[in-house]
């Protein structure tokens, strides 16, 4: 099965504008913008046929062919990374029988996250899209917690059912455990990484059906194809170790550069 990843990036974020090509400072002390760590981490990837940047600013299609990506141009009226996604499969002509959707916000997502989602998809026809989830400890928890005190939109949570279904994504910390949990224990939450893989039919779909009311409250892409119903699988993932976390909000830059120098990773 031919694999297409799309690295969707736009810069007129209403949450962090610019988010693409903001710059973390790898353990070499070298700065590398998010798009571009993103692209290396797709290069990574075993069994991908092509890997792209897909958007529709010229300063970020200047920045991804000086790295050596290939770019295609997209529409301005895409409204989320999905959509954008499904305009290149269209522009590239289509053909490929899985496309991934690798956010640029999450740096440090391992390529073995995205080898098993791809496998997870292969291996459930019934599934229309995949996308991992990773089970939190105490301190990752802490963190997601320590960012809704605070008042910010940090990672999101994800429940799911037999098989991995899933049930629901959230900007709250669900399920609710009122519990305490040491820095290493395993918790009953599940953070949302954001990677998708998609059969191209639903993918295709996905721009006709309008924002349902659960897309606009969270501002979450993936919630539309549970509001029309389709199958969502939940692919769980294992950190073996690495650390993880995700660009959402300025404060979490000099986070993200502690975990790049403590992994060792330039």
């Amino acid at each position: 099965m031919s694999v297409l990843i799309v690295i969707p990036a736009r810069y007129a974020s209403s949450r962090y504008p610019g988010k693409p090509l903001v710059s973390l400072t790898g353990a070499s002390g070298q700065g590398r913008s998010l798009v571009e760590r993103s692209w290396r981490v797709a290069g990574e990837v075993a069994g991908v046929d092509r890997v792209v940047v897909a958007t529709d600013d010229d300063r970020i299609r200047d920045a991804a062919e000086a790295f050596g990506a290939e770019v295609v141009m997209t529409s301005d009226q895409c409204r989320n990374g999905t959509e954008r996604c499904a305009e290149a499969h269209a522009v590239l002509g289509g053909g490929y029988d899985i496309v991934v959707n690798l956010q640029g916000d999450a740096p440090l997502t391992p390529a073995w996250f995205i080898e098993d989602l791809i496998a997870g998809l292969r291996s459930a026809p019934e599934a229309d899209i995949a996308t991992p989830v990773l089970r939190c400890n105490g301190a990752m928890l802490a963190g997601l917690l320590e960012d809704r005190r605070a008042g910010r939109v940090g990672g999101t949570t994800a429940v799911f059912g037999a098989g991995g279904r899933g049930l629901y994504f959230s900007k709250e910390v669900i399920p609710h455990t009122g519990q305490a949990y040491a820095p290493e224990a395993p918790t009953p939450v599940f953070h949302h990484v954001g990677v998708y893989a998609y059969r191209p039919a639903a993918l295709a779909a996905y721009g006709g059906w309008p924002e349902g009311p659960l897309e606009q409250l969270e501002k979450l892409e993936q919630l539309r194809f549970l509001e029309q119903g389709r199958n969502v699988l939940c692919v769980e993932v294992e950190s073996r170790g690495r650390q993880f976390w995700e660009v959402n909000n300025p404060e979490d830059v000099p986070k993200v550069e502690a975990m790049l120098r403590q992994m060792g990773a330039d």
